[in-house]
């Protein structure tokens, strides 16, 4: 349960935190490097530091996108199908091979896109160690034709390949970026309307815009970035326009700032309980039956997220609109054990302010039927890693399911199968594996989505993943702005036409 009086501290912890604030956004509203177009740089504050140097291959990208500082060859449409980016067009020649024409464009750094390039940039991502969460289970390669075409071929039929490429993960970038050693700098080599110059650590970054860019000239002449890991400072910086853009505003700041600059947007992103199926309590199914029994998802949708979420119904929430005619009864649920006093210990990040009070509540609830519960709550860049090595018994993530390609097999290709590249749960069952592989295997839209839906359901039978809330996405946006890009799949944030 939430404190009572949580909100009379609101207006204090503001105050205390807008000194804090007052010096990171100084640059905000300055000149751009040339010393033009005076006042017209957007000052933005972001939820996540980078985990992964700004890799471009892991959580990292998306970061990335959101700025406008990378692509891939598609991207998705506001009804998540594949349309052109530095693709100008598409075609199927058979079964395994796609053909990509590109349209004109130069690189950041002044070298043109070649198909060269975007097949050297395609192919280190294949390399990449761990693999891009696009393509699990997909070996793909890619090679130059002519002057303008990138013929990529998949080891087995990728019907969604158009889809896949759209992911952040995949973003291309020049020769420059990459060195021998396997590292990639996205600084100066991308082919976005905004250019990373400089990056300080897990604090900053400054991007300026990227005149030569093949979309048009953006209205604003840069970014000033900072990464601002608590909401309420977020929130703050927003509220006394030290910047102009904010991500992720805390559900219990919302209410602080003035309605007009408060956005609230469905997106696909579910927040689940994530059960350790490959060692310690969890590997016994009768006990992760009964932390999912143990669990009211109702209570955190109204009182921790406030009426900004919906209860827990599945891996796809009610942004994926398709998803609820479709959706059947787990398969193969284990009957709810004793817990007995088993001692467990439940993780989360507090990057999005509401984990760590839904983290509490599951405390509480897993206590009381009986777990003995131990709480750890660290900031995500320096959490992942221990998460993804299994080192929890639980953990709480808030995941969009889409993110990764648009593809809904996708996610749970990565999540909730033995070769996943982000399968917290450590969840490796065979029926579950037979399951997505047959859903990755369907062509025809319709068959896909009923595949989806019967995965979705082998993987809640096992009791791997406690689907908790679908979330509204609150973006702190100024009066002053214009062309703020809000999008269910949380890919954009700042494009051509957004401004002050």
């Amino acid at each position: 349960m939430r404190p009572r009086h949580r909100h009379r501290l609101r207006p204090l912890l503001a105050l205390l935190l807008s000194p804090v604030l007052a010096g990171c956004f100084a640059s905000g509203g300055t000149d751009s490097a040339d010393g033009t177009d005076a006042g017209s740089r957007l000052r933005v504050a972001l939820a996540f530091p980078p985990a992964e140097n700004l890799s471009p291959y892991g959580a990292d990208s998306t970061t990335l996108t959101r700025l406008g500082v990378t692509e891939g060859l598609t991207e998705l449409d506001a009804n998540g199908a594949a349309t052109p980016a530095l693709a100008a067009s598409w075609r199927q020649e058979n079964d395994r091979t796609w053909l990509f024409t590109l349209r004109e464009a130069t690189f950041q750094d002044g070298s043109e896109v070649t198909p060269a390039a975007v097949a050297a940039a395609l192919t280190h991502a294949t390399q990449a160690k761990p693999a891009p969460a696009a393509l699990s289970g997909v070996t793909l390669t890619a090679k130059a034709d002519g002057a303008t075409g990138v013929r990529i071929t998949t080891e087995n039929p990728d019907p969604v390949l158009p889809l896949r490429l759209s992911s952040p993960a995949l973003a291309v970038l020049s020769t420059k970026a990459y060195d021998t050693k396997g590292e990639v700098d996205p600084v100066g080599t991308a082919t976005g309307p905004f250019k990373l110059t400089k990056v300080m650590g897990a604090t900053a970054a400054t991007l300026d815009r990227y005149d030569d860019y093949w979309g048009g000239r953006a209205q604003a002449t840069g970014i000033d970035v900072k990464f601002v890991a608590d909401g309420i400072a977020r929130a703050s910086a927003l509220r006394t326009d030290q910047v102009d853009l904010a991500e992720a505003i805390p559900v219990a700041q919302a209410a602080t700032l003035d309605k007009a600059t408060r956005e609230a947007t469905a997106t696909t992103r579910t927040t689940s309980l994530l059960l350790n199926t490959g060692k310690g309590p969890f590997k016994d199914a009768a006990l992760r039956a009964a932390a999912r029994q143990a669990v009211d998802t109702s209570t955190l949708a109204k009182d921790v997220y406030e009426g900004y979420a919906d209860a827990g119904a599945g891996i796809y929430g009610p942004a994926v609109t398709w998803a609820e005619g479709r959706r059947s009864e787990p398969v193969g649920r284990a009957e709810p054990g004793k817990p007995k006093g088993t001692r467990i210990t439940l993780a989360t990040y507090d990057n999005r302010p509401e984990l760590p009070e839904v983290a509490q509540v599951l405390k509480q609830q897993l206590d009381k039927a009986g777990f003995d519960v131990t709480l750890e709550v660290r900031e995500y860049s320096r959490l992942e890693s221990d998460a993804l090595a299994g080192r929890f018994d639980a953990f709480v993530l808030a995941r969009n399911t889409l993110v990764d390609t648009g593809d809904p097999v996708s996610v749970l290709a990565s999540d909730y199968t033995c070769d996943g590249g982000y399968n917290i749960a450590q969840l490796c069952d065979k029926d579950v594996d037979r399951a997505v592989a047959k859903a990755e295997k369907a062509v025809d839209t319709g068959e896909r989505q009923e595949a989806s839906m019967a995965a979705e359901a082998r993987v809640l039978g096992t009791d791997a993943v406690v689907p908790l809330i679908h979330q509204r996405v609150i973006t702190g946006v100024g009066t002053s702005v214009s062309g703020a890009l809000l999008d269910p799949y949380e890919r954009t944030l700042v494009g051509i036409g957004t401004r002050r």
